[in-house]
């Protein structure tokens, strides 16, 4: 599987992101206007979930490493969600895969083992993260896989379908025990952690349980094992956040259904009518391609999904105000795929594509009037893998890449946004129809820190990874504002490790002098900047971010 996956990396060579934009492309003139007094509303701190498949990276020093950066960015409030923590076997990482061996039996009676897991939640609390609780999937003794199907088939990004499937993905073959599992596994914790810190958790079962990948029982089904495991969690933790279901996309009918059981539908575990749920959630993904030769991003199509899952939720009275998260909220759908189409992972096209694409979840979020809490990047990082291998992950081999920068930069932001507007944004309803296609999408969002800083996010987006011109961006402001202002930027030439490798020569196996390099380069420099009597004046190449704070 190796084998095909580094040809799929040879075979997106040609497509790499970050290109220079050639010096002749004359600079795009932008008008940006900002009222620091106006404020428009509440700027919730969505970013700062994150997530993956191989839970067993989090405990190895370049996951602890960057699990350290992610509680950085805003301490003592990232959260972090990871498949397979029920997932029987020794504990090896491995591509869309991990496990902990939580449950096996002897003589047909449970047997417990926390040491793996406890080992995982360990990483995650040593660094200031908390969890947001993935229960699954099912161990091989509580699963009801026929005989003969294996319990996991080897995964391949360009297998036959049904690749990676197997008897982790079936429901329990019997209930009480997966109750007894969930609910002694809530009671550790609590022993473990505290109750008030686990209080603070989300807890949610399975992921994705309206595709065959992951779910090989019917819907029925699945709310009998969501019941179930959610009436254990409350048991050991009557106070515990609790909701679901992870569904991949808007959910379509699947989604419906669990709407409806959990707000009207009879209880499974307790025979009352509905399900405690404290949270909503979902996904939305994005869909490149390749155009000509070069990749073009999706953004409208995530966007759409999560417009649709807005709205599916906001039209079920009960939870038309019930926090939503989306528990993967990515550019596309399988970070453990590298390929030609998914060749914007390494550079400037991720960050760009990120600033654009959150911007657009605060509005949608807000036309709809729903409460969204968190958009979960599912990225992290593939522990041995070669340098910038096109996963989609925020650090390769413990060097930080630009997309790790602009999450950097939201952290910055202030949670009250303030009144900005850009002649050279694209409109909401265009980008969610129709995507950034023709003129790029050079975007402004404005906050207020509590402390009173004024910091202004500008980009420069399109969906076409190919040269186009730098905005010249004259910023105008209104209101208290300040008279020191600094500059961070994330483009070609600033905090970009993948274009710092790429001038290089992209070697396979860098030195220690071009690691040390490689690190300098992907960080973050703050820039004094001019504040004249008419504003300010910056430029931003195309697929850049920057990021203006100013302070009295």
């Amino acid at each position: 599987m190796r084998a095909k996956v580094h040809a799929l990396l040879a075979s997106a060579a040609v497509l790499v992101s970050a290109a220079p934009v050639p010096d002749a492309l004359a600079p795009l003139p932008v008008a940006v206007q900002v009222d620091a007094d106006r404020v428009v509303a509440p700027l919730p701190p969505i970013w700062r979930f994150f997530g993956a498949d191989e839970p067993n990276y989090a405990t190895q020093p370049d996951g602890a490493k960057l699990l350290l950066e992610l509680g950085q960015l805003r301490p003592d409030a990232v959260y972090f969600r990871a498949h397979n923590l029920l997932t029987s076997g020794d504990g090896t990482a491995d591509f869309k895969w991990g496990s902990t061996n939580v449950y096996t039996e002897r003589d047909g009676k449970p047997v417990y083992d926390w040491h793996v897991v406890d080992g995982i939640l360990d990483a995650y609390r040593a660094r200031g993260l908390h969890p947001y609780l993935e229960i699954g999937f099912m161990p091989r003794a509580l699963s009801s896989a026929p005989a003969g199907v294996p319990y996991r088939r080897p995964w391949s990004a360009d297998g036959p379908k049904g690749n990676g499937t197997g008897g982790w993905n079936y429901p329990p073959r019997d209930y009480t025990k997966w109750a007894e599992l969930v609910y002694q596994w809530t009671r550790h914790n609590v022993e473990r952690y505290g109750r008030a810190e686990v209080e603070r958790w989300y807890f949610e079962v399975w992921n994705e349980p309206n595709l065959d990948f992951y779910w090989s029982g019917d819907p029925q089904e699945f709310y009998r094992m969501h019941d179930v495991a959610i009436d254990a969690v409350r048991r050991a933790l009557p106070s515990a956040r609790v909701g679901g279901p992870d569904v991949a996309g808007a959910g379509d009918a699947f989604m419906d259904g669990f709407l409806n059981h959990v707000t009207g539908g009879t209880n499974y575990a307790t025979g009352k009518t509905g399900t405690p749920t404290d949270f909503v959630s979902f996904h939305a993904k994005g869909q490149p391609s390749v155009v000509d030769g070069h990749v073009r991003m999706g953004i409208a199509n995530q966007l759409q999904t999560a417009d649709a899952g807005f709205a599916k939720i906001a039209a079920v009275p009960a939870l038309a105000h019930t926090p939503i998260v989306i528990g993967e909220n990515d550019p596309e759908g399988c970070a453990a795929c590298p390929g030609p189409a998914n060749a914007y992972r390494n550079g400037t096209l991720y960050a760009s594509y990120t600033a654009a694409s959150y911007a657009r979840l605060w509005a949608l979020a807000r036309r709809r009037d729903v409460r969204l809490e968190g958009a979960l990047s599912w990225s992290f990082t593939f522990v041995g893998q070669p340098w910038f291998a096109g996963y989609r992950q925020l650090a390769s081999n413990g060097v930080d890449l630009a997309v790790l920068n602009v999450l950097r930069l939201f952290a910055r932001l202030g949670e009250t946004q303030v009144a900005a507007s850009s002649d050279g944004e694209i409109a909401l309803d265009r980008i969610v129809r129709d995507g950034v296609r023709g003129s790029p999408d050079v975007g402004v969002l404005a906050t207020r820190t509590a402390g009173g800083k004024l910091a202004v996010l500008l980009w420069n987006y399109h969906d076409d990874d190919v040269p186009g011109p730098a905005a010249a961006v004259h910023l105008t402001l209104a209101g208290k504002h300040g008279a020191v202002a600094r500059l961070w930027r994330v483009d070609a030439r600033h905090a970009n490790a993948f274009g710092a490798w790429q001038a290089m020569g992209s070697p396979a196996r860098p030195t220690a002098d071009q690691v040390a390099r490689l690190q300098m380069a992907s960080r973050l420099v703050a820039e004094p900047l001019a504040v004249g009597a008419d504003g300010i004046d910056v430029t931003i190449p195309r697929q850049g971010v920057a990021l203006i704070e100013l302070e009295r």
